[in-house]
């Protein structure tokens, strides 16, 4: 049986005869041996055919269907032109090794060409696309190169096309860098109380938080200098001037050395950079609430937005976060307990970062386990409505929401929660009706447009009205004109031509009066009694 390789190559499809079979071998492993050898492999492998892309983007069309494993009309009549012909009735004496399985069996299904796809026929067309720039005169390597180039990045970048309000990679670096100012704010602030501790110890115990304190340190810079005329100012910045006279007491007496103005500038600059860390923290913060309520609304009014940007982080995506199960999704963090457990043969831990839930610790020790449970299950829903909906809204989250905070209130009190149908029933109930309130604003918005797109029309009809009066008066104008003319005929001495176009116009008129009664489709008779009256006294004047 003959055995013919179709190639998809950058450039083109291309179809060889591979007719020398027993030259190379039956094997896997001569074909691998004879691949490099493009002389030994020229006398088996001979090219029947090939038809080149006509374009850019059908060439990505056609690799988009490759990959798909769909066979394109181009692919169709490619094959049925170089191919043999099969008569009815009558099995093919040939069949064709294809790369991709699937497209293969497409073939088979959709012309009934007999494909092919193994070890042999893949390593006979990896030879193929080694040699491939060999068998085509007209094709450089350059040229293949620059097209395989081009095909690679259009097909990655048709692949990796997203909603760039909806990347969750923003999200897992953000919570990273949270995590990590959280670390070197803590410790920077540390290193400024002991720092500035040598200089002004009483101050720690007055002021708690970092943040304050080294703004106090950039404000105070030498304790000596304070007076009780700054306590308006440091009131200002601690927020209690019960704290600013004591810091003012403490600083008269405090027991603290004396430091170098180089040492106080240089403690005074690091307080600044601590500062600016704590404002960039905040600001960061902010940025992960907006990101996690536009990747995950549903997720975020759930269990929160530090919880489910943390969830997200660690499942690598949210995509990866919405394919787990709820009993994953409920250990999400404890992995090393788990395993720990599963080795020593003790207890499985019941929660891993969903912990961190305000639900959870609300929750009494002996239902902390259910309840962690419970809420693994809604927000391994709440992921999967927000990874595969495509409108993004919260109102499932926060149906889910008000059943976790029913089965709390169940646990501890024993109300009856609600039934899990009759709140998806209210969720998609307010879906549909927020969905017309936006369709209704449409097409409030959409009227008002037509509204002045009619005015406009209007406002140009009745400068076009304007216009057409002026016309009708001045054709009404001129049969008393024409009279006039008529009057003074004898005066001015007209031509002939402008007595005939008056004697016209003056019929008109009187034809018009008598006839007025009549109905609109008469108009037409009468134009041809006016013509035929206008040429007997044209012939008439003529002749005088």
């Amino acid at each position: 049986m003959a055995l013919y390789l179709l190639f998809e190559s950058a450039s083109g499809y291309a179809l060889f005869h591979a007719y020398g079979i027993d030259e190379i071998g039956q094997s896997v492993d001569a074909v691998r041996s004879s691949v490099l050898d493009l002389k030994r492999f020229s006398k088996a492998v001979k090219l029947a055919g090939f038809t080149p892309f006509s374009s850019a983007i059908d060439a990505l069309n056609q690799c988009n269907a490759i990959s798909e494993g769909i066979m394109t009309d181009e692919l169709r009549n490619f094959l049925e032109l170089n191919l043999p012909k099969v008569k009815e009735g009558k099995k093919a004496k040939f069949s064709v090794g294809v790369m991709e399985p699937k497209v293969g069996s497409h073939i088979t299904e959709a012309t009934g060409i007999p494909c092919q796809s193994n070890e042999y026929v893949q390593e006979l067309l990896r030879a193929v696309r080694l040699h491939f720039d060999q068998f085509i005169d007209q094709l450089k390597p350059s040229d293949l190169e620059k097209a395989q180039l081009g095909l690679g990045h259009s097909y990655s970048r048709a692949k990796v096309k997203f909603n760039v309000n909806r990347v969750d990679n923003m999200v897992i670096q953000a919570i990273f860098l949270l995590d990590t100012l959280d670390k070197d704010v803590n410790s920077f602030s540390m290193r400024v109380r002991e720092w500035y501790g040598w200089h002004f110890p009483e101050l720690v115990k007055i002021v708690n938080d970092n943040y304050l304190y080294a703004k106090l340190a950039k404000f105070v810079t030498n304790k000596s200098d304070l007076s009780e005329k700054d306590i308006p100012a440091l009131a200002d910045l601690i927020g209690d001037e019960d704290k600013a006279k004591e810091i003012v007491e403490a600083a008269k007496a405090s027991m603290g050395q004396d430091l170098s103005p180089v040492d106080l500038i240089n403690v005074q600059q690091f307080a600044q950079r601590v500062m600016n860390l704590s404002e960039y923290r905040k600001n960061l913060y902010e940025y992960l609430m907006t990101k996690m309520n536009d990747i995950a609304p549903n997720l975020t009014s759930l269990i929160g937005e530090m919880v489910g940007a943390r969830l997200i982080s660690h499942a690598g995506s949210l995509s990866n976060l919405s394919k787990c199960p709820a009993s994953t999704l409920q250990i999400l963090g404890a992995e090393k307990a788990l395993f720990r457990a599963l080795k020593t043969r003790g207890n499985t831990p019941k929660y891993g970062l969903i912990f961190h839930s305000s639900f959870i610790g609300r929750a009494s020790t002996k239902n902390k386990g259910r309840m962690a449970r419970y809420l693994a299950n809604k927000c391994s829903i709440a992921s999967r409505i927000d990874c595969y909906s495509d409108v993004s809204s919260s109102i499932f989250g926060e149906k889910l929401r008000e059943q976790v905070e029913e089965r709390l209130d169940f646990y501890d009190k024993g109300v009856a929660p609600r039934k899990n149908l009759d709140v998806m029933k209210a969720a998609i109930e307010g879906m549909t009706n927020t969905a017309s309130e936006e369709g209704k604003e449409n097409g409030d918005t959409s009227a008002k447009k037509s509204k002045k797109k009619k005015s406009r029309a209007e406002a140009d009809g009745d400068a076009m009205d304007l216009d057409k009066p002026v016309n009708t008066a001045a054709a009404e104008a001129e049969p008393g004109t024409e009279k006039k003319k008529k009057k003074k005929k004898n005066k001015l001495e007209e031509p002939q031509d402008q007595e005939m176009a008056a004697n016209g116009d003056e019929e008109t008129p009187k034809k018009k009066k008598k006839k007025s009664r009549d109905a609109s489709a008469d108009d037409e008779p009468k134009t041809a009694t006016e013509g035929k009256k206008k040429k007997k006294k044209s012939k008439t004047e003529a002749d005088d």
